[in-house]
């Protein structure tokens, strides 16, 4: 029987399935349920700095006793943010004493100047890793592509200073120098890059003349984008990576595995198909081992990675050749 445990971030997983962060993962039950349905690991649902900071601005704004005693702002500001950070910490700790796969706590984050501290009371708190999930858009027209680029190293950096848990980085595609800088960030110390987040994708409604939100869950056809990157990236970074995005079936976990990935998160497959998918996906996945005779995942992790694919010029080509396209 083929043996579908993987490594990742240093820490074995039973099976290479690993539930993003979600709001499928922002309850000790649902992890608990997600365990039992054979989740390899879990990332929790991501604490948000900016959704702190509007916490704290919306609380100290709307409190009068500030007019009356100016310094309440510090400590109505200190309050409301250590009341969602402290709701968080004890969703870690919850997690962890109710569950044995690993916990991985996550943090979407802008900027350096929030997290330092509390980098340090998630592991405390009990996490087996951390998840910067990290997206700067790069539509400042004053800002270089250097300093968008800078933030998520000073990110990095400043937050493994201070914790011995393995930390990982959730990124987009969009950098000007995709190999380079992932392959710099691989250098930092981090354990992991997990290839790609998800950010919202803006729409319009034409009657409301509102923005919405579009797009919500991702479709099996966008995993050509992170599979072209793992196997790319795979031979090249100096850390363990993990393929998201377009990952709703063994199949499409098998693909990330022979690219180089060395687990999958999958969060839209889930909330489409119900918890039941983690299983067919495991099955499939100790099915086509057993039929090709790989007896453990490392037999055939990056089999088909850019180093050793026999032709590694498929995954940069980024025209149709004529004949494709259908032109004479």
């Amino acid at each position: 029987m083929a043996d579908l445990k993987t490594n990742y971030l240093g820490l074995e997983l039973k099976n290479p399935i690993i539930v993003g962060s979600s709001g499928l993962t922002n309850s000790v039950e649902k992890v608990i349920e997600l365990e039992k349905a054979g989740a390899g690991a879990v990332v929790l649902k991501s604490l948000f700095e900016e959704q702190i900071k509007y916490h704290t601005h919306k609380t100290v704004t709307q409190s009068e006793s500030i007019y009356a005693y100016p310094e309440a702002e510090d400590y109505i500001s200190n309050y409301t943010k250590e009341n969602d950070v402290s709701g968080y910490l004890n969703l870690i700790r919850d997690c962890k004493k109710s569950v044995v796969i690993p916990v991985i706590a996550s943090i979407n984050c802008v900027s350096n100047s929030e997290w330092i501290t509390f980098a340090k009371k998630i592991e405390e708190a009990g996490a087996d890793a951390l998840e910067l999930n990290v997206f700067i858009l790069p539509s400042d027209p004053k800002r270089t592509a250097q300093e968008n680029e800078k933030v998520y190293f000073d990110i990095a950096m400043e937050i493994i200073k201070v914790v011995t848990i393995p930390v990982s980085i959730k990124l987009s595609y969009y950098f000007s120098g995709l190999t380079k800088t992932m392959l710099k960030l691989s250098w930092t110390g981090i354990k992991g890059l997990v290839l790609f987040n998800r950010f919202f994708s803006p729409d319009i409604d034409i009657d409301k003349f509102e923005v919405t939100a579009t797009h919500v869950f991702s479709s099996p056809e966008e995993i050509s984008t992170s599979l072209r990157w793992v196997a790319m990236l795979s031979d090249k970074v100096h850390c363990d990576i993990a393929a998201s995005t377009g990952v709703h079936s063994g199949e499409d976990v098998v693909k990330q595995l022979l690219a180089g990935a060395r687990a999958v998160q999958v969060a839209s497959s889930i909330y489409k198909n119900s918890n039941s998918i983690i299983k067919d996906m495991s099955d499939f996945l100790e099915k086509w081992m057993d039929k090709h005779n790989f007896k453990t995942t490392s037999d055939f992790i990056g089999k088909m990675s850019y180093k050793e694919a026999e032709n590694p010029a498929g995954y940069e080509r980024v025209q149709f050749m004529k004949h494709f396209a259908g032109i004479e």
